[in-house]
């Protein structure tokens, strides 16, 4: 292990109840960096973070601070502070009082000379004037060094986040470890404290440890994101890497906005899709299924007949330094984002230049739709197929109430999920093929057919381009035409965004 790194997570896993919440993780963290472990929530951010603090231990693996293993070591014994999403400030204790607590109670070693001339180590409680010193060191790098007597019940929430940070530098951990700090902030607020604790950062010089699902934060703190989706590392690197070349498409999805579409390499650095043939440069076989991730400021808008495909401008949002267009190519959705206003309904030509397409390995373990969305009657839709899912799923603990509207118990609200973006996700072996195609959600056309060991694996692709994979012990011919049918227990849903967009009261 190198010197400079602080902190190594060494395939550590943590499981409860036997569910694997944090599965091989391995991360080393060095000393001063800034690191942000972003992800959805319940992807097992905040458990790895907490068994870094010490407060949950890990089934498997090994956390070394400094070279030492601390797997096993309680909260107290390592040299790390943590900065919850809640607060818990003391509502008893003013500023001053609430930074110093934790000092009042700490012993430290002392060398204290005996009578015979010799020296005996003893703990003693640190002394007034350098706890005095420590808190208004603290308190100046948050700039609260005129609020030492002020009521933390008096305090602005940003102002009241500064405090617990206070609390936490005070004790001169090595690593901070902060947990959706600014969660309970408003959106301005939050803005604010990004760029603060940037520079809080530089000035403690110490390493900062930082969990978020918010993207925004992600990019604008971090010297290195680390993304996580159902307890593994999906991609580590900086901002600029993840956001310009992630590694698969949950990647580009999550972080930032993309249009990700199923492709095709149809020869040596060209690849199909939307209609289309683009040259890339990403090196994949002739015939090989990729993900294409394209950014909306990468696609540039042009006269008809001057790009590389057509399409029409079905909406514009006009976002201040851009307008956001959507350009419906055949029946692929574009987002794209140009200074110059155009019409809605007029013709446009789109062109990428080849270094920003990102061309993806297609992992087929799952069938992945990131442009499916729910109907009126609670349907899932990917492209032009009507598939019933259990809706409820959205919101975990849910029910229909008797109006017959989702309701959840916890939070008191309805939610009404018309036309709501989701990520829906099959496996491979949950597609059923026939050859009667008065039955099922879909019809498609066999376009090939490899033998895997024990079974088939056929790409099904339907009128409106849409590409099942599916697994089946049964045999068809390339160009066969088959009804696709998928059980409403076999697929899972996820919203794209909070639902708090969808509550009604």
């Amino acid at each position: 292990m190198e010197n400079d790194t602080i902190i190594s997570l060494q395939h550590v896993r943590k499981e409860f109840d036997g569910t694997v919440v944090v599965e091989d993780f391995n991360l080393d963290i060095k000393r001063g960096e800034f690191v942000t472990i972003l992800g959805p929530s319940g992807c097992g951010k905040t458990t790895t973070l907490r068994m870094i603090a010490g407060f949950e231990l890990p089934s498997k693996g090994t956390i070394l601070l400094n070279g030492e293993d601390i797997s096993l070591l309680p909260p107290y014994k390592r040299p790390v502070n943590t900065v919850f999403q809640h607060y818990a400030l003391f509502p008893h204790l003013d500023v001053y009082d609430n930074v110093a607590f934790g000092l009042k109670l700490k012993k430290v070693p002392v060398q204290v000379k005996q009578k015979d001339g010799s020296f005996k180590t003893k703990m003693k409680h640190i002394p007034a004037k350098e706890i005095d010193q420590r808190v208004s060191k603290a308190l100046k790098v948050v700039d609260l060094e005129d609020m030492e007597d002020r009521d933390v019940s008096t305090l602005s929430g940003g102002q009241q986040q500064r405090v617990a940070i206070a609390r936490a530098i005070v004790n001169e951990p090595q690593v901070l470890l902060l947990d959706e700090p600014l969660s309970a902030l408003d959106h301005k607020m939050r803005k604010d404290m990004q760029l603060e604790l940037k520079e809080m950062h530089k000035k403690l010089g110490i390493t900062f440890l930082y969990v978020t699902h918010d993207q925004e934060e992600a990019l604008t703190m971090s010297d290195t994101i680390v993304i996580m989706n159902d307890g593994v590392i999906q991609q580590a690197g900086s901002p600029e890497d993840i956001y310009n070349e992630p590694v698969n498409a949950f990647v580009a999805d999550f972080i930032g906005e993309s249009n990700i579409y199923n492709g095709t390499m149809t020869k040596k650095l060209t690849a199909r899709f939307i209609g289309a043939n683009w040259d890339v440069v990403d090196d994949f076989p002739v015939n090989e299924k990729v993900d294409i991730v394209v950014r909306p400021e990468d696609v540039i808008i042009k006269a008809p007949g001057k790009g590389n495909v057509d399409g029409v401008i079905a909406s514009k949002i006009f976002q201040g330094v851009h307008y956001e267009y959507v350009v419906i190519v055949k029946k692929n959705e574009v987002l794209c984002r140009d200074t110059k206003d155009r019409e809605v309904g007029s013709t446009v030509s789109l062109s990428i230049d080849k270094e920003n397409i990102q061309v993806m390995k297609k992992d087929f373990t799952v069938n992945q739709y990131t442009d499916a969305w729910i109907n009126k009657e609670n349907q899932l839709v990917i492209s032009d197929d009507v598939y019933d899912c259990d809706i409820l799923s959205l919101i975990p603990g849910s029910v229909f109430d008797e109006d017959g509207r989702i309701y959840d118990p916890k939070t008191k609200k309805h939610y009404d999920f018309n036309d709501a973006d989701v990520i829906a996700e099959v496996d491979l072996d949950k597609v059923e093929l026939s050859d009667d195609l008065s039955i099922g959600n879909a019809k498609g056309t066999i376009l090939s057919s490899v033998w895997i060991g024990d079974h088939y694996r056929y790409l099904v692709r339907t009128e409106e381009e849409e590409d099942y994979v599916v697994s089946s012990p049964y045999s068809w011919n390339e160009n066969d035409i088959v009804s696709i049918s998928i059980k409403k227990e076999d697929i899972r849903i996820r919203l794209k965004g909070s639902a708090d967009q969808y509550a009604q009261d």
